[in-house]
C-alpha cells in the first residue's frame, strides 16, 4: 500500500439552528489518498476499501486525476501535473456513499491552487462547488444544491477546508440573512493506511456507508415528525464535466 494514503476516524456533527433546533454525531471514517497512488489493497481485505472514478464527477470509465482536471478547464484552472489529493469515503462490500468529497488541487510547485467540494445527495444527485481557499482553508460560495429536503438553495456556505495533516478539521456553515440555520462539522485524527489500521476502522463503524446513508434518513425522518415543511426539490442541472 502506498505510505501516503492515511484514515481518518472521524466525529461528524449537524446542528440545525432554525426553525427547529435539532442536533446529532455519529463516527465514521474517511481516507484521504493521492489519486495517482490509489491504495493497492491485499486481495482479502480489498472489498472492505475500493475506489472507482464511478463513484465521483465526471467520466465513469475515466480516472479520477482526468475527471477533476477535465472539470478545472471548464474553470480556466490547469494543474500541469500537480499533485492532487482525495479525501473521501470509499466503497464497503460494494456499497459507498459520500455525503462530501474533497479534492485538493495542487500545481507542480506543490502550492494550492484550488479545492474542489463535490456534495452528493440520497436523491442520487451530485454537485462540485470550486473553492478559492485563503491559507487557512477558508472560502465563501454561493449555495447552488438541494441536499435536505428542509432546506431550500437560499444563501451562502462559509467553508473551512484545510487541507489535512495530523488532525481533520473541516466545517461548512449555512449562512443567510444575518443567521447561521445549519453547521456541519467533521473532526478526526490521522492512522496510516495499514491493515490493523484498516480492520480496527471497518470494525469501529461496520458498513459505513450505508451507516451514514440510514444516519442521514432517520434524521430526516425524525424531522418529518415533527412537522418541519418539506421542500420541494427543483431540477439540478447538471454540471459540465461533472455527469
Amino acid at each position: 500500500m502506498s505510505g501516503r494514503a492515511a484514515i481518518y476516524r472521524t466525529s461528524i456533527a449537524h446542528v440545525r439552528r432554525t426553525p427547529l433546533r435539532n442536533a446529532f454525531t455519529y463516527c465514521s471514517y474517511s481516507w484521504y489518498v493521492d489519486v495517482d497512488a490509489l491504495p493497492a489493497l491485499p486481495r482479502w481485505i480489498a472489498p472492505l476499501a475500493g475506489f472507482s472514478a464511478a463513484d465521483h464527477l465526471g467520466d465513469p470509465a475515466g480516472s479520477l486525476r482526468g475527471n477533476v482536471e477535465r472539470y478545472l478547464a471548464t474553470h480556466d484552472i490547469t494543474l500541469d501535473g500537480g499533485r492532487i489529493t482525495m479525501l473521501a469515503s470509499a466503497r464497503v462490500f460494494g456499497h459507498v456513499f459520500n455525503p462530501l468529497s474533497l479534492f485538493w488541487c495542487h500545481g507542480p510547485d506543490g502550492q494550492l491552487r484550488c479545492v474542489v467540494a463535490e456534495v452528493h445527495n440520497t436523491y442520487g444527485e451530485r454537485h462540485c462547488y470550486l473553492l478559492q481557499t485563503d491559507p487557512a482553508g477558508r472560502a465563501t460560495v454561493p449555495k447552488a444544491f438541494y441536499v435536505s429536503p428542509f432546506n431550500d438553495v437560499d444563501g451562502r456556505y462559509r467553508m473551512k477546508l484545510p487541507e489535512p495533516g495530523e488532525r481533520l478539521a473541516v466545517s461548512i456553515i449555512l449562512e443567510r440573512e444575518g443567521q447561521q440555520p445549519f453547521v456541519a462539522t467533521m473532526d478526526g485524527v490521522r492512522r496510516e493506511a495499514t491493515v490493523p489500521n484498516i480492520l480496527a476502522a471497518a470494525l469501529a463503524v461496520p458498513l459505513a456507508p450505508l451507516r451514514v446513508a440510514a444516519q442521514i434518513r432517520w434524521q430526516g425522518i425524525k424531522l418529518w415528525a415533527r412537522r418541519l415543511p418539506v421542500i420541494k426539490r427543483p431540477h439540478h442541472p447538471s454540471q459540465e464535466a461533472v455527469q
